[in-house]
C-alpha cells in the first residue's frame, strides 16, 4: 500500500505527532487529517494544543516525534517559508504585518515582484489592489501604512497576504475575532469560494455559530490529545463543549442581582472628540456592569480610550464620586484618587510585552506597589505575582517564562490580572473575551460579576450580543458617536439591541 492510499485522500495528514515545552506536553501522539475542498474546524479550550498543532503544520515548530504527509508524501518543514512554498499558509491570531510598511509592501513581503532585479513597485501595487478587491477591501489604500488601519482592516490585509501565496491548505486561527460584521460576511463568502477551488481550510474559532455555518468536519482537542473527529450535525453544541472541557457546562452566565438602579458613581457628561464622539452622556453606579452595544465602529472604542486618558482634545466632563476628573494619560488614570483600568482590544499589541516574562507583564502597571524606594522588594514582587496568578487561575509553567508561550486565554488572563493589581475603582473592558475558549469566557464572566459585587463600576464593550444580555445590568447603545438608547430589565433582549444598533425605533422601552 502506498502513502497516497494510506492517507485516504487527505491533502495533509499528521501521524503520531508529539511536542513538549519545558517538560509539559502540548501534543501527545496526535493523528489528524484534512481533505481538499473541505472546511475543517479545530476546536478546544485555550491550551488544548490547537496552536501547537497548526504551528507544526505551518513550519513554525518542529515535532519531537511523528510525521507529516502532504498529498501522501512525507514532508518536514524547517520554516514557515518552506511550508508556504508547499501550499500551507497560516493566518495567525497574532498578526504578522509590519506596521511601518505599506499595505502593498506587507502583502508581497515574502516574494515581491521584481523587474531588472529590483522590486517592481507598480506591479506590487497592482497585485495588492487585486487581492484587496477579492476580499472587498477596495477602500484600503495599498500605499497606506499598516499602523494607520483599524484592527479589522489589518486582519483583512493579513488575509489578502495569505491569498497572495496561493494556498492549498489555508489555516485561519481566530481570523474573524477582530473583524467587523461586514468583514466577517466577506470571509464567509471567501471560504465558500476556496472550497469550490479545492482548497482545504482549517478553521479555528470559539464562535460555535461560525463553525456550524461554515464547517463540514469538526475535530476536538483536549489537553494535547485529539479527542474525536466527526461530521457537522453529528454532535450537539452541548456535547461538543463537554468534549472540549471534559465536564458538563455550568450556567453560561452568573446570576444577576435583583434589578436596582445604583447611585451614580462614574458620570460622563457631553463627552466629545473630533467627529467620533458626539456628546456622550452616561452614568454608572458602584456594583453595576453597564454594557456598550451597537454596531462596531460607532465610537465605543474611542469612548473607552477617552476615559482612560489616551486621546487628546476631549471635550465634556467626567466625574467620579462627585469630583471632576480629567486624566491626561493612562498613568493619570490608573493612579488618580479614583483609579481607572482599561483592558484593551488587542492583547498582543496593546496589552502585553510578548518577549518579556509573565511576572514582568503582571507587574507592568503596578511596579510602584512592589518597590521600596528606588528598588524592587523581591518578597513583595513574588507575592504579588503569585496572587495575580492564583486569582485568575492562570496556567503557567513558571512566572519567568515569556508570556508569548501562553495560550491566548491565559495571555488574556495576564492582561486582566495586570490591571486588577492596580486595584481599580472603574474597570473599562474592550471586548475582553475575543478569541478565547468557552471555559475561559465563563471564568471572565464570573470574575466580572464578583468585581461588581465588590463595588467596582464596570463599563463593558462587547461585539457579542449574548454577552451583553447575559452579563450586563444595563446596556447603552451607541450610534454615530452618541448613546442613543439605554436598555434595562426585560428590555435587554437581542431584538431590542439590534433595533437600537440600527437606530430603528421600536415599542420596547428602556
Amino acid at each position: 500500500m502506498n502513502d497516497t492510499t494510506r492517507s485516504g485522500g487527505s491533502i495533509i495528514e499528521l501521524r503520531g505527532i508529539s511536542k513538549s515545552f519545558s517538560g509539559a506536553k502540548a501534543l501527545d501522539n496526535v493523528d489528524f487529517s484534512c481533505r481538499s475542498g473541505s472546511t475543517h474546524a479545530i476546536l478546544g479550550e485555550n491550551g488544548a494544543g490547537k496552536s501547537t498543532l497548526i504551528k507544526i503544520m505551518s513550519g513554525v515548530l518542529q515535532p519531537d516525534r511523528g510525521a507529516i504527509y502532504l498529498n501522501g508524501q512525507e514532508v518536514r518543514f524547517r520554516s514557515p517559508a518552506q511550508a508556504a512554498e508547499s501550499g500551507i499558509v497560516c493566518i495567525f491570531q497574532e498578526l504578522s504585518l509590519m506596521p511601518d510598511l505599506t499595505v502593498a509592501d506587507n502583502i508581497s513581503i515574502s516574494a515581491p515582484p521584481r523587474r531588472f532585479g529590483l522590486i517592481d513597485g507598480r506591479e506590487q501595487r497592482r497585485r495588492a489592489e487585486a487581492l484587496l478587491a477579492r476580499i472587498r477591501c477596495e477602500d484600503v489604500d495599498p500605499d497606506a501604512l499598516v499602523r494607520e488601519l483599524s484592527l479589522s482592516r489589518r486582519q483583512m490585509v493579513e488575509i489578502a497576504k495569505a491569498l497572495g501565496m496561493k494556498p492549498k491548505v489555508l489555516i485561519l486561527d481566530e481570523a474573524t475575532s477582530a473583524l467587523t460584521s461586514r468583514d466577517v460576511e466577506t470571509v464567509y463568502g471567501l471560504l465558500g469560494d476556496l472550497k469550490t477551488e479545492n482548497v482545504a481550510s482549517l478553521f479555528i474559532s470559539h464562535r460555535m455559530h461560525e463553525v456550524d455555518r461554515l464547517c463540514d468536519k469538526l475535530s476536538v482537542f483536549r489537553n494535547g490529545s485529539h479527542v474525536d473527529t466527526f461530521a457537522k450535525g453529528e454532535r450537539s453544541s452541548a456535547e461538543i463543549v463537554r468534549m472540549m472541557i471534559g465536564r458538563d457546562v455550568e450556567a453560561h452566565f452568573p446570576p444577576k442581582p435583583e434589578a436596582r438602579r445604583a447611585a451614580p458613581f462614574f458620570e460622563i457628561d457631553n463627552l466629545s472628540w473630533e467627529n467620533r464622539l458626539k456628546g456622550v452622556t452616561l452614568r454608572i453606579g458602584k456594583g453595576e456592569i453597564v454594557g456598550l452595544g451597537g454596531l462596531d465602529g460607532q465610537g465605543q472604542k474611542e469612548l473607552l480610550l477617552a476615559l482612560f486618558g489616551v486621546l487628546r482634545g476631549v471635550g465634556g466632563r467626567v466625574k467620579a464620586d462627585g469630583a471632576n476628573i480629567s486624566p491626561s494619560s493612562p498613568h493619570d488614570a490608573k493612579t488618580g484618587k479614583t483609579r481607572i483600568a482599561l483592558v484593551p482590544e488587542d492583547r498582543k499589541t496593546e496589552g502585553l510585552m510578548l518577549p518579556m516574562s509573565i511576572a514582568d507583564n503582571l507587574l507592568a502597571a503596578s511596579f510602584d506597589r512592589v518597590c521600596r524606594g528606588f528598588f524592587i522588594d523581591k518578597g513583595k514582587e513574588q507575592a504579588a505575582v503569585a496572587d495575580g496568578i492564583r486569582k485568575l487561575q492562570i496556567k503557567i509553567n513558571t512566572p519567568a517564562d515569556a508570556v508569548a508561550t501562553l495560550s491566548g486565554g491565559n495571555q488574556q488572563k495576564v492582561v486582566i490580572a495586570k490591571w486588577l493589581m492596580t486595584e481599580p475603582d472603574v474597570i473599562l473592558l474592550n471586548d475582553p473575551t475575543r478569541g478565547i475558549d468557552v471555559g475561559t469566557k465563563q471564568e471572565i464572566y464570573k470574575l466580572m460579576r464578583e468585581l461588581a459585587d465588590e463595588g467596582r463600576a464596570i463599563l463593558f464593550y462587547s461585539t457579542d450580543y449574548a454577552e451583553l444580555i447575559g452579563c450586563c445590568d444595563r446596556i447603552a447603545i451607541m450610534y454615530d458617536g452618541a448613546i442613543t438608547t439605554e436598555l434595562s430589565g426585560e428590555a435587554i433582549n437581542e431584538e431590542a439591541i439590534i433595533a437600537a444598533s440600527l437606530n430603528i425605533s421600536t415599542h420596547v422601552a428602556a
